[in-house]
């Protein structure tokens, strides 16, 4: 069924529309404009989704609108190109936006937005409402807006917004946004916090209303930005809540997410008998701070999806005693000697990976830490074998990004889980057992 186009896209859609970018954001676009009776050609320096690697004047001189990716800086020279031939750009949650009828709740942050979308997705559809996570957490808006014809203002698009997406942004406008913390991320594209601060701040001037966590409102204020209305959560060093126990909500790091959730839904008028229990049926997602295995006494964790300092830190103030830690993977900018430094008393032996490992070997011998490097994560693997002791935690949190030697995090996460049955040799004395991926997470003990 096609889509009414809104007065500002409809005369944009002929001849064509260029596509940026054939991951996730670039299908859903290539989708929707479908949708909108109009015709797409897709571009992608990597030819990904059969798309076109190359993009030259000729080409910009042959649309009227483009449409691109959140992996194009706004620097890029494609963009630079269809900008000088006076094409719109847009990008995709911008495009999605111009066509969305219902109501939008937008989340960002450093760390928990993943979790934090789709729990409250998933909440509202507890009280029977139509309710979508998308967005950053990996369905495009734009499919959305594509699939439901628009939507309607009965159905709440939940959107995941990562500083890359919010940056750019012209019209997305959210109904209330949540934004979990701030912390070093990402540096290597926005090029100092203020930037990276900047970026998701485009996001919530935006915004009806804001609900933000304590660790904003210092850069806030630094930056010298404001905004009528904001209302701060007290998400740090809160006491535990009874009612939370055996839910993925129980301790922190995901304690933050439920009380910045618990703000909004009492201001939107909810019951929060509703909200605990959707939180004791909510399944976390894999690569979250999760035991994956016991093997001789030997806990071993997966939390691949810290890929920055700040996640990282988070995990292992969770132990009692300093963890046996796996870390390292492609940089993203920030100060590696400070995070080792805060992360010194917590770590008993560093087994280092990646393209940040030298940079890691240095800051450990300089704050004293003991380390090894080890290059790849299966080399990793079999040297926590050898360090650890009945009673240990070995702990995969490696607070950078995955892409020098996986496809993504869930990709290092899902080779650590296999890597450690292969471990040997397996005796009576050291059984191995496979800990299911759901398993609720512990106060953890030494």
């Amino acid at each position: 069924m096609k889509l009414t186009p809104p007065a500002l896209l409809a005369p944009l859609l002929a001849p064509s529309v260029a596509i940026f970018g054939g991951g996730v954001s670039g299908r859903g676009a290539h989708l929707l404009v479908a949708r909108l009776g109009g015709t797409a050609v897709l571009y992608d320096e990597h030819g990904a989704g059969g798309g076109r690697a190359a993009f030259t004047a000729a080409d910009a001189s042959a649309h009227r609108l483009v449409v691109f990716s959140p992996g194009f800086v706004p620097t890029h020279p494609w963009l630079a190109l269809a900008h000088a031939a006076g094409c719109v750009c847009l990008g995709e949650l911008d495009f999605a936006a111009l066509c969305w009828r219902g109501p939008v709740l937008a989340i960002t942050g450093t760390n928990g937005k993943t979790t934090l979308t789709a729990f409250l997705a998933h909440a509202l559809r507890s009280l029977g409402r139509d309710a979508a996570a998308v967005g950053n957490i990996g369905h495009a808006f734009a499919a959305l807006v594509a699939e439901t014809g628009g939507g309607g203002p009965d159905t709440t698009a939940v959107v995941e917004v990562s500083s890359f997406q919010a940056e750019t942004l012209h019209h997305f406008r959210a109904d209330a946004v949540l934004w979990t913390n701030l912390a070093e991320d990402h540096l290597e594209r926005h090029g100092s916090m203020a930037g990276y601060f900047l970026a998701k701040w485009r996001l919530v001037e935006r915004a009806t209303q804001v609900f933000a966590g304590p660790s904003v409102a210092l850069p806030a204020r630094q930056f010298s930005a404001g905004l009528p209305g904001l209302v701060w959560v007290p998400t740090e060093h809160q006491p535990a809540d009874p009612r939370l126990l055996g839910t993925a909500f129980a301790r922190y790091p995901q304690r933050e997410n439920f009380l910045l959730a618990a703000a909004w839904w009492r201001a939107a008028g909810l019951a929060e008998a509703a909200l605990l229990a959707a939180a004791q049926t909510f399944p976390l997602g894999a690569h979250r701070l999760a035991p994956v295995a016991e093997l001789g006494g030997v806990t071993w964790w997966n939390d691949s999806k810290a890929t920055n300092f700040h996640a990282a830190e988070a995990a292992l103030a969770g132990f009692a005693a300093p963890v046996i830690l796996i870390a390292g993977g492609k940089p993203k900018g920030g100060d590696v000697a400070a995070f080792v430094a805060r992360v010194a008393p917590h770590v008993r032996h560093a087994l280092l990976i990646g393209e940040t490992r030298l940079a890691l070997a240095a800051a450990c011998a300089f704050h004293g830490v003991e380390h090894t490097d080890c290059g790849t994560l299966a080399a990793a693997v079999r040297q926590a074998a050898l360090q650890a002791r009945p009673g240990d935690h070995v702990l995969l949190s490696p607070a950078f990004s995955s892409l020098d030697q996986f496809n993504s995090y869930a990709d290092r996460g899902a080779q650590f889980t296999t890597l450690i049955p292969t471990l040997s040799p397996l005796s009576p004395h050291t059984p191995y057992v496979a800990l299911p991926l759901s398993s609720t997470l512990v106060a953890i003990s030494p």
